[in-house]
């Protein structure tokens, strides 16, 4: 096995989602790798010292406004970054939203910010950049889905739903562009503390109960990432589609304490 295999010199990486959290952690490993980065947020000047950061580190970097909830805005965003770059080689499609509540307490705007965010809004930004990539006969694309995927838990309905249909949208596009060069994966990380849930991890006794059900026995850490999400978007996966890839510590195993 040879560094080529993950070598992503030369290649484009659309990362959405790249003000904060893990969209930063995913779009530096790429970069790290060789990438180039596409960047997005709803506004673009959020990005600016992370752009500067990727430069810094011998990247070029490209900052667009996306807001995944508009069909235009999707559009408009893919044909800039098209336009100044020439190609997108791989979309990691992690812009994403959350609302915990009750199931009881969800309202229906709820529902539909979370699911027009993480499930509708991944479909069409991978529409979008597909068309490109299919012409080129060639792409990587990377859901970001969640151990959610394929658990439930209290309190996250539509969050589970929206990650419960990423997997399945992801083994639907896979089916459709494998044709065409196309690999489409779902990468799903476990517990990992970002901003979104900072307010759960200030719950001691919550970290402790929740590192017991982690056979690793830790919460993740963004750099666990880093290997899984250059390996899905390099050449090392050129055989690897419609999968989900867990990195999680284990936890959806199911495994609990034994008690004896």
């Amino acid at each position: 096995m040879t560094n080529s295999l993950f070598d992503l010199s030369g290649k484009v990486a659309l990362v959405t989602g790249t003000s904060r959290g893990l969209g930063q952690y995913l779009a530096r490993a790429l970069a790290s790798a060789g990438a180039d980065i596409a960047m997005t947020s709803r506004d673009k000047q959020s990005l600016s010292a992370f752009a500067d950061e990727i430069h810094a580190a011998g990247r070029q970097t490209f900052s667009v406004d996306l807001d995944v909830r508009d069909e235009n805005s999707i559009r408009s965003a893919v044909a800039s970054i098209e336009g100044h770059f020439g190609h997108i080689d791989i979309l990691v499609n992690n812009a994403g939203c959350n609302i915990r509540k009750p199931a009881l307490d969800v309202t229906w705007e709820d529902w539909n910010t979370v699911l027009d965010t993480n499930l509708r809004g991944s479909f069409f930004v991978a529409q979008a950049v597909a068309s490109g990539m299919i012409r080129r006969g060639y792409g990587r694309i990377i859901n970001i889905g969640s151990v959610t995927s394929v658990a439930g838990y209290a309190g996250l309905g539509p969050y589970g739903a929206s990650r419960g249909g990423t997997r399945q949208l992801t083994m639907s596009l896979a089916d459709d562009w494998g044709k065409h060069g196309v690999t489409v994966n779902c990468l799903a990380p476990g517990w990992f503390r970002t901003r979104q849930n900072e307010v759960m991890y200030k719950n001691e006794a919550w970290v402790e109960y929740l590192t017991d059900r982690i056979p690793v026995k830790r919460p993740g850490r963004p750099d666990d990432l880093d290997g899984a999400i250059v390996f899905l978007a390099s050449e090392s996966s050129r055989y690897v589609t419609g999968q989900t890839l867990l990195v999680d510590g284990g936890i959806s195993t199911g495994a609990t304490k034994a008690t004896l």
